[in-house]
């Protein structure tokens, strides 16, 4: 059985910084992909990402893993230069710094494309500001989580000479309006979803 998948490549290659479970780290890609999975997935994903990427013919790509239908939750939203992809599935919430619950399928990736030139710093501090995004987002929709166990987020830009990306700058501006609105919106057509299937 095959699993739905997105894959965005870019016109030219991008810095990344990433903790994907593909290529995670610090490099350069020639874009993303989310890769769909069973709910009870425990393959090998190393493996797995890779056989992706060559199958689709792709090179150098940086990949995200979730159990959640892309096709139905994947979210864009774009703010100034900054577009955020969302996929979001919170059926595992977590608090950070709390014992997480049984573990159980659910995944929320951020992938944010930033047009601007921007130093490694600024794009660790862009990891930030849209966790803080991210955060409030989830608790003003009333989930009691900061996040899932099993999150993933990657930062893509040029190389260049912005330093900041925090709260108090146009960019982090834009890199919070850009993570609401796409993880508000991949939540409520999850939460649709799964009142469907729950459902008679």
């Amino acid at each position: 059985m095959r699993f739905r998948h997105f894959i965005k490549p870019f016109p030219r290659p991008m810095l990344v910084l990433s903790n994907a479970p593909h290529r995670g780290g610090l490099s350069r890609g020639n874009g993303f992909f989310f890769m769909g999975v069973p709910k009870d997935y425990s393959g090998d994903y190393r493996k797995d990402c890779l056989a992706f990427e060559r199958e689709h013919g792709l090179k150098d790509f940086v990949g995200f893993m979730t159990a959640a239908d892309i096709e139905k939750v994947l979210s864009i939203a774009k703010s100034g230069n900054v577009t955020a992809y969302v996929t979001a599935g919170i059926t595992n919430p977590a608090i950070a710094g709390e014992e997480p619950p049984p573990w159980k399928p659910g995944t929320i990736n951020i992938a944010l494309v930033i047009e601007e030139g921007l130093t490694v710093g600024a794009m660790a501090n862009a990891i930030m500001t849209a966790t803080e995004a991210k955060t409030y987002t989830l608790l003003k929709l009333g989930y009691n989580a900061t996040g899932t166990t099993s999150d993933g987020i990657g930062i893509f830009a040029f190389e260049g000479n912005k330093e900041w990306a925090g709260t108090a700058t146009e960019l982090g501006l834009n890199i919070g309006r850009a993570v609401r609105k796409a993880l508000e919106e991949s939540l409520r057509k999850w939460e649709e979803m799964r009142r469907a299937s729950d459902s008679p």
